[in-house]
């Protein structure tokens, strides 16, 4: 996976496929007081959308989310902002700027029986690239098995830059000044389906281990086998990944994991171990005609060696009759 210029920062070329996506995509965790969030901007042009999802963690394992939809029929790059919440560029590939002033619902992810209760959101946030972006433009190169079905359902170009946020957020007036907050975005272009036959399931993760230290990437299955992406940056250098070996501990549910185990092997031959336990889990239902999935967001603190971390370890599961994997969660 090569190093992005900053043009990759701007709108891309509007193909044909209905489920033609642009989207931006947070995350945020600070340690210190317990808060963070992930957040989408979504545009899609054929289809006549853009729509912000914002989610925030809340000290003691509550989440806030809210945002909204609003028409947009050419593809933008600037004025992203729906509902209160709005995404500023400040220079590419290096600084973003987050706002938001809206309603949310708040809910307990550690116990479901407690009532939601709504709430007003307050932050302004600023995100500071800690490295390159890293990513595939998804030009010149048409691929075979995995790559093709991929790119079917879950994007043709992407990037992917890890970085220290600062700023603050407030809820109902509880501020939460931003400490030691690290985090991610990435930047995805092409067809979006997410309950769609491209991808059978997905592993997606984070990893920030202080400022000089990160990972990401994804292992997508398909009915083409599994497709391994990712990235290491390490020693003031990155190195593409070649495999994803994930094992997983899960909760009686039999969809939320609440653990995860990586052994990351990179194109340069070494392999990285690296335990994930799940501070919180945020489950989101996804229904597509007659097809269900399920995405569980989970908040992890990361452990390299000597080093701890936080970041994201994200499952998609498609859904069976039974509301069951129907990929056998390893």
């Amino acid at each position: 996976m090569p190093i992005l210029d900053e043009r990759h920062d701007f709108m891309h070329p509007v193909e044909g496929d209905t489920a033609w996506s642009e989207s931006y995509y947070f995350n945020c965790y600070d340690p210190v007081t317990d808060s963070g969030f992930f957040t989408r901007c979504g545009i899609r042009p054929n289809e006549g959308t853009l729509d912000i999802g914002m989610s925030v963690w809340l000290p003691g394992g509550a989440l806030a989310q809210g945002g909204g939809v609003r028409e947009q029929r050419t593809m933008i790059d600037s004025g992203l902002a729906v509902d209160g919440i709005e995404y500023t560029r400040i220079e590419p590939m290096r600084r973003w700027r987050i706002t938001a002033d809206c309603e949310t619902l708040v809910r307990n992810l550690h116990d479901a029986a407690e009532p939601v209760r709504p709430a007003r959101l307050r932050m302004e946030v600023g995100y500071e690239a800690l490295m390159p972006a890293i990513g595939a433009d998804g030009q010149g190169a048409h691929g075979i098995g995995a790559s093709v079905e991929t790119r079917k359902s879950v994007g043709k170009g992407h990037l992917e830059q890890a970085g220290r946020w600062r700023g603050w957020i407030e809820v109902d007036g509880a501020r939460h000044e931003l400490g030691e907050a690290r985090g991610n975005r990435d930047k995805s272009w092409g067809p979006r389906t997410w309950s769609g036959t491209g991808s059978r399931m997905w592993r997606w993760f984070t990893i920030n281990l202080g400022d000089d230290v990160h990972l990401g990437g994804i292992r997508i299955g398909t009915d083409a086998g599994d497709l391994h992406r990712g990235w290491i940056w390490k020693d003031g250098e990155h190195a593409s990944v070649r495999e994803w070996h994930v094992e997983s501990t899960i909760a009686d549910d039999g969809v939320t994991h609440t653990a995860t185990r990586l052994r990351v092997t990179d194109k340069q031959d070494r392999t990285h171990e690296i335990d994930g336990v799940m501070l919180r889990n945020a489950p989101h239902r996804m229904e597509q005609g007659d097809r269900v999935a399920v995405l569980n967001e989970g908040l992890a603190r990361w452990s390299y060696g000597d080093r701890i971390g936080y970041g994201i370890s994200e499952y998609l599961h498609q859904l069976d009759e039974d509301g069951r994997p129907r990929i056998a969660i390893a």
